[in-house]
């Protein structure tokens, strides 16, 4: 009897079926859908890129031995068995870059290199390299590194400094034995490497895993969620993602694998971590450094999407994700769930999980962020610092009571004619707002964007960044105004791709029960995947500019903002929620979560308030279901001896709504204001069904001071405070 195989991950795989034609057909569909998107390389492509490979790690090594000679003047027949190695990791490391990809690259060094040295005496010797082009060093980040582009592909470098007197040809950067003696830069350098090796090591069929991350890659960068800078997920963690379904699903093809992973994915009870392997706290050399778990960090209890690396010491990859980036990729990842649903059941093809973004028609109101220099090293430098610190001017409209949603496009884009200049690139920001029943809002978001910028400003006199030329500008602009600073062509791609979501809305909600009655999972997909969990409420805004014109459609978010779900017999509007994690987060993805209701591992209660359904979400947020006690909590089994507690009175209810700690007291109203645009924009508007007046509360501060847990997602904000909103016409924003 052959022993069982044992296959990678922290639970065993769900199913070991193999795949069937139908899988195998669709899997080769998949790949023609994606070539023409410039996926994948030619012979003469790779064969440039292992030359550009093999010229850096010759530089390398030529460079440790003038280091070598200087510094402790070694004698010749030693200087050559020192060694040094290039090596790569990220995309090109795992076998999905695509046409023009940047290659990741350390330097790996012998213990008499310094760090100092690889930023002056290498720098030099790049500097002078015919070959070498935009060189610039950052040596301030959080990982150091040199950033350059050698004979036209492009290089991120850096280094590490290893405790060893020789660094051998065939060295295998996993072995943890390497990183004593080690301080975090290093480790944090070497962390890349090993987080790849890692992963490759830990999916069960690498080619299955390549293709299912091609097609992972494209589809975020298509749909603009794939930026770890800007609070979406970088490379890394699609691929962690894509590793665990691959652990799931050993021998499925790459065409059942990327079905299963927008299942698995979007039905994913965040914030419990997605784990390739099992954390280690302990090791046989003694290392102490700090290890990712919510049980030993307070901190990391608050991470709202954590996906971990599987590498000591294993940290979250994700921690830069934010409310509305979560909701964003949550949004995303419903919308491909129904597409591949189509595609298996032969209603759609493959082109249309690569359809573009129409991000520059969701939204009615933008912010343009614009960074420009006079001297082309000045912008390169300029781009990138500003690039890094966006995700601050995201947190801060966030904290704005009046601001539900903030949605970042990760590509920017450059001069639109010559007047603009010719080093410089824009942002752009599609805001959401919250919408206040019977009365039209006039937002104020100077203090926001005037703190944001004295940040960057202040930063970068600090770092000595800051030269002569320049600028960062920040406007609000309408939706008809984007012309100005879009080109056409992305702007027509946009509407295009509007008006093919609007159309693929209507067709699916015709045809959803049907669709629900040929498509079957097994029931391990079902005990993986709760059928009523957590979705995030996009947008409030509904606008019927789809009605008259195709340029207007309503976004896949707008729609998603009225949608319901029966839950044990009962019809209940979807309101996202996360509770903190403990223990419990720890457990297996496919383990049994159907007794227990959700948020019930949370150790802090939460006051029920009438506006909840407003809310986005948070870590510290769970379903309210406090004034309709007949309701059936989320996981609860249905049982026909349950007693129906008495329901409260309207009276009851508001009393108890107003004296929640949660509640921010009255609003101000201010004067009003008219204005001709705004009366035009706002007869486009639909009058709301419902006119009953709700108490208007700050979405930010709806959870209960904790002394053991703190809040750190939101805000100190002075609930003793009112928030003024003033009546106008139309959300008027004052930028100064």
């Amino acid at each position: 009897m052959e022993p069982a195989k044992n296959y990678p991950g922290i639970t065993s795989p769900i199913s070991l079926e193999g795949p069937k034609p139908v899988d195998l057909k669709l899997s080769e569909k998949l790949e023609e859908a994606m070539r023409p998107h410039g996926v994948f390389e030619s012979e003469e492509e790779m064969s440039h890129r292992m030359d550009v490979l093999h010229k850096i790690n010759t530089l390398v090594r030529e460079w440790i031995k003038d280091v070598s000679r200087q510094k402790n003047n070694y004698p010749e027949d030693k200087i050559d068995a020192f060694g040094g190695k290039v090596c790569t990791f990220g995309s090109y490391r795992l076998g999905v870059h695509t046409k023009g990809a940047d290659i990741d690259t350390l330097c790996v060094a012998p213990r008499h290199v310094d760090r100092s040295d690889f930023f002056s005496s290498f720098f030099e010797i790049l500097k002078n390299t015919p070959e070498v082009k935009d060189l610039r060093a950052v040596e301030e980040a959080f990982v150091p590194v040199i950033k350059m582009t050698f004979d036209g592909i492009e290089l991120d470098m850096l280094f590490a400094r290893l405790a060893l007197p020789q660094i051998p040809e065939e060295i295998d950067l996993r072995d943890e034995s390497l990183l004593k003696n080690l301080n975090e830069k290093c480790v944090r350098s070497l962390n890349g490497c090993r987080v790849t090796d890692e992963i490759l090591h830990l999916v069960p069929n690498q080619h299955s895993f390549r293709m299912t991350l091609r097609a992972i890659k494209l589809w975020a960068k298509k749909k603009g969620i794939y930026s770890n800078a800007l609070g979406f997920l970088g490379g890394v963690s699609w691929a962690m993602l894509v590793a665990r379904v691959c652990q799931l699903y050993p021998n499925a093809a790459p065409a059942t694998l990327l079905h299963k992973f927008f299942m698995i994915i979007h039905k994913w009870n965040w914030p419990q971590p997605v784990l390739l392997k099992a954390l280690v706290h302990e090791n046989k050399f003694n290392l102490s450094f700090p290890v990712w778990d919510p049980r030993v960090n307070t901190s990391d209890r608050f991470h709202l999407m954590p996906i971990i690396t599987p590498a000591y010491p294993q940290q979250n990859s994700t921690f830069n994700v934010t409310l509305s980036t979560r909701s964003i990729m949550t949004e995303e990842l419903k919308d491909g769930l129904e597409i591949v649903s189509k595609i298996y059941e032969g209603r759609e093809e493959w082109g249309a999980l690569f359809e573009p973004s129409n991000f520059f028609q969701k939204y009615k109101h933008y912010i343009v962020l614009t960074a420009s220099a006079v001297e082309e090293k000045d912008y390169l430098e300029w781009h990138g610092y500003v690039e890094s610190k966006i995700r601050l001017l995201v947190g801060n409209l966030e904290r704005n009571p009046c601001i539900k949603l903030a949605h970042v496009h990760p590509s920017p884009l450059g001069p639109l004619n010559e007047s603009d200049g010719e080093y410089l690139c824009r942002w752009f920001i599609g805001l959401t707002f919250v919408k206040i029943e019977n009365q039209n809002q006039n937002v104020d978001l100077t203090f926001d964007i005037q703190s944001f910028t004295n940040t960057v400003h202040k930063h970068a006199y600090h770092i000595n960044l800051m030269k002569d030329g320049m600028k960062v500008e920040i406007k609000h602009v309408k939706r008809r105004q984007l012309d100005l600073y879009v080109p056409p062509k992305i702007l027509l791609q946009s509407k295009r791709a509007a008006v093919a979501q609007e159309h693929r809305s209507s067709i699916g909600s015709a045809s959803k029960s049907e669709s629900n009655q040929t498509l079957h999972h097994s029931r391990s997909d079902t005990e993986l995947v709760r059928s009523n969990s957590m979705s995030v409420d996009l947008s409030e805004e509904i606008s019927q500019d789809a009605e008259s014109s195709r340029d207007s459609v309503k976004s896949g978010s707008e729609l998603s903002s009225t949608s319901k779900e029966a839950i044990n017999g009962d019809v209940r509007k979807v309101v996202s929620g996360s509770p903190v994690p403990t223990d419990s987060v720890m457990q297996s993805p496919n383990s049994k979560r159907e007794a227990s209701p959700a948020g019930s591992e949370s150790p802090v209660k939460r006051s029920r308030s009438q506006d909840d359904q407003n809310d986005l979400g948070s870590s510290m947020h769970n379903d309210n279901s406090a004034l309709n006690p007949s309701r059936k909590r989320e996981g609860s089994p249905i049982r026909s001896e349950t007693v129906v507690k008495r329901v409260k009175s309207e009276e009851d209810a508001s009393q108890s709504a107003v004296e929640s700690p949660m509640n921010v007291d009255e609003i101000t109203p201010l004067k009003e204001e008219d204005g001709s645009e705004e009366k035009e924009e706002e007869r486009q508007e639909p009058e709301s069904e419902d006119k009953e007046e709700k108490p208007i509360v700050n979405q930010h501060v709806k959870r209960l001071p904790s002394a053991d847990v703190p809040d750190l997602m939101s805000p100190q904000t002075n609930q003793n405070l009112p928030v003024q909103v003033m009546s106008n016409k139309n959300i008027r924003l004052k930028l100064k």
